[in-house]
C-alpha cells in the first residue's frame, strides 16, 4: 500500500498501510527497584541499538525531592546529579526523555505520608488526590517544579491520571456532583485540564501527555466541550495479548473527531501479566505488539505521536515486585524489533538473538535454556534456575515426597521422631538441594547488588527465594536432631 488514508467515510479510517511510528519509548518504572545509574550507562545503548528513540521515566519516590516535599524522597532515591547524569547518558544514546509524574490517580506514594493525607479524595484511601482543595493544586505544582528544574529542554511531560479510583466517592465530590448536576468524569477532566492549563502557561512549549482509560467512556460531545484537546494528548494503554483492534481503532477514531491532533500508544515488555510475577511471558508481549500494529495500519501516520513499551516493576506502590528490568530484557528486544521491522520474523529473531548475544531465544515459554551476554543477563539465568530448578523440586520433595509426608510430617518433626532408616531415604536429596539453593542465592545476591539498591535486592530475595530456602533449612535441621534423639 502507498500509506494513503481514506477518511471519507464518515470520519473512519478504512485503508490499511504499512505501520510504522516515528518514537519509540522505553518506559522505565522505578517504583522499588530502580537500577544503579552504571547498569542504565550499560542498558541505554542496548535501547537504542534494538530501535528505540526515547525514554519515558517514572520516577515516583525515587526522585530527589526536597523542602517540603523531602517526606516523598525514598532512601533509595536517585541524587540532583545521578538524575543529571542519566539525562547525560540517555542523550548519548539518542533517547528523548519525557518525564511522567502522577498528578491524580496512584498518588500513594505522596498520600501515604501523613503531611499529605488530608488531600485525599478518600480519607480511608491513598490512592487518589482530593480535586477541590487548592492546596492539592499548589502541590501538583511544587512536584512539577521540582521535576521540571531536573528535566530543562524536554519537549514533553507525561502527568499520569490513569486508575482515579473512587474519585466522586468523597464528602467534598459528593457534594460538588449533587450541587453542579455534572458526573463524574466531568470532575475528572475539569482537574486534568487544571493540571494540563498550568503546565501549558509556566512551561512554554511543553506538551503534556495523560493515559486515556479516564477519557474512554466520556462521550465524544463531552469530551469535544471539554477543550482538553487543546492542551492534552493522550496516551491509549492496552497490556493485553486479546487487544480488540477494531474497538482501538474506534477509541482512535473518536479522539480524533473530538479534535485531539496527536495520540500515543503504549503495550507492554513486563509487568503486565501478574502482580508476583518473575519471568516474563515473551509471547504474551509479543502478541500484544502485533495487536497494536493492526491498529497502527489503520490510522494516518500524521495522527501518531509515538510508542510506549512499558515496563511495570510494581502494579501500585504497596504491590510487590514483578519481574526486575534484566529478567524482561529479551522480552524487550523481540518488542521493540517487532515494532521497528513491523513484525516478529525468522530474520528479525536472528537479530534479536545477535543483539543480545542468545543462542536460543523461546517466546513461547517462560524457560529458556540459553544465557545471553546482555548486561544483567546472569540475573535471567540465576532467577530461571531459582523458579523451575530449585522452588518446584523444593515444594516436591517437602509435599510430594513419599517418605517425607509419610515418616517425617510436622507431627514427627515438633517430638523428634523418624526411622533411621528413613533418614538415609530423605537425608541425601535434603542436602543436596539446601546446597544448591545456597550456591544459587550467593551468586544471585552479588548479581542483584551491582544493579539494584540493597532494600530491592532484600525485598526480592524475601519475597520470592528466602522462604524456600528456610524451610529447607529448618527441615535439615528437623532431620539431625531427630537422628541425635535417636542415638
Amino acid at each position: 500500500m502507498d500509506g494513503e488514508q481514506d477518511v471519507s467515510n464518515n470520519g473512519k479510517f478504512t485503508v490499511e498501510k504499512t505501520a510504522s511510528v516515528r518514537m519509540i519509548l522505553v518506559h522505565l518504572d522505578l517504583k522499588g527497584a530502580p537500577p544503579k545509574v552504571s547498569y542504565l550507562a550499560e542498558v541505554f545503548p542496548l535501547f537504542s541499538a534494538l530501535g528505540a528513540n526515547g525514554l519515558l521515566i517514572e520516577y515516583e519516590d525515587t526522585f530527589p525531592y526536597y523542602e517540603e516535599l523531602l517526606p516523598l524522597r525514598s532512601a533509595h532515591a536517585y541524587s540532583p546529579q545521578e538524575i543529571r547524569e542519566i539525562l547525560r547518558l540517555a542523550q548519548m544514546s539518542n533517547l528523548e526523555v519525557i518525564p511522567l509524574l502522577q498528578t491524580f490517580g496512584h498518588m500513594e506514594f505522596v498520600l501515604k505520608h501523613k503531611e499529605f493525607a488530608h488531600l485525599r479524595e478518600m480519607p480511608m484511601y491513598p490512592n487518589s488526590l482530593n480535586p477541590h482543595k487548592e492546596e492539592s493544586h499548589q502541590l501538583l505544582h511544587v512536584i512539577i517544579r521540582q521535576v521540571m528544574e531536573l528535566h530543562p529542554g524536554v519537549r514533553w511531560l507525561h502527568i499520569g491520571s490513569d486508575e482515579v479510583y473512587y474519585l466522586g466517592e468523597g464528602e467534598e465530590s459528593k457534594k460538588y456532583l449533587s450541587e453542579s448536576g455534572q458526573a463524574v468524569e466531568d470532575l475528572f477532566m475539569c482537574h486534568l485540564k487544571k493540571v494540563a492549563a498550568h503546565v501549558v502557561s509556566t512551561y512554554p512549549g511543553i506538551k503534556p501527555i495523560a493515559w486515556d482509560d479516564m477519557l474512554r467512556g466520556a462521550s465524544a460531545q463531552t469530551l469535544t466541550e471539554s477543550g482538553l484537546a487543546q492542551l492534552v494528548e493522550p496516551m491509549i494503554w492496552d497490556y493485553t495479548s486479546n487487544l480488540e483492534v477494531d474497538n482501538r481503532v474506534a477509541l482512535i477514531e473518536k479522539y480524533s473527531q473530538c479534535g485531539f491532533q496527536k495520540i500515543w500508544l503504549a503495550s507492554a515488555f513486563k509487568g503486565a501479566t501478574g502482580a508476583s510475577q518473575q519471568l516474563t511471558h515473551i509471547g504474551h508481549h509479543l502478541e500484544n505488539q502485533r495487536r497494536w500494529l493492526q491498529v497502527m495500519q489503520r490510522i494516518p501516520d500524521e495522527s501518531l505521536q509515538g510508542m510506549v513499551i512499558t515496563g511495570w516493576q510494581r502494579y501500585d506502590h504497596f504491590s510487590v515486585l514483578c519481574e526486575l528490568l534484566p529478567v524482561g530484557i529479551p522480552s524487550l528486544a523481540v518488542c521493540l524489533q517487532t515494532l521497528k521491522n513491523g513484525d516478529y520474523s525468522e530474520q528479525v529473531a536472528v537479530s534479536v538473538k545477535d543483539i543480545l548475544g542468545m543462542s536460543h531465544l523461546d517466546t513461547e515459554n517462560y524457560f529458556s535454556e540459553a544465557s545471553g551476554s546482555f548486561p544483567g543477563s546472569d540475573v535471567l539465568v540465576l532467577i530461571t534456575q531459582i523458579v523451575f530448578f530449585l522452588k518446584m523440586p523444593t515444594q516436591d520433595f517437602l509435599e510430594k515426597n513419599r517418605i517425607v509426608t509419610g515418616w517425617f510430617s510436622s507431627f514427627h518433626r515438633k517430638r523428634k521422631m523418624i526411622h533411621p532408616i528413613m533418614v538415609q531415604q530423605i537425608e541425601p536429596e535434603a542436602v543436596r538441594l539446601l546446597s544448591n539453593w545456597t550456591l544459587v542465592l550467593r551468586d544471585l545476591q552479588a548479581a542483584l547488588l551491582k544493579i539494584f539498591p540493597a532494600i530491592t535486592v532484600e525485598e526480592w530475595m524475601e519475597e520470592h527465594s528466602l522462604p524456600y530456602y528456610q524451610q529447607l533449612q529448618e527441615f535439615v535441621q528437623d532431620l539431625n536432631s531427630a537422628l541425635e534423639n535417636q542415638t
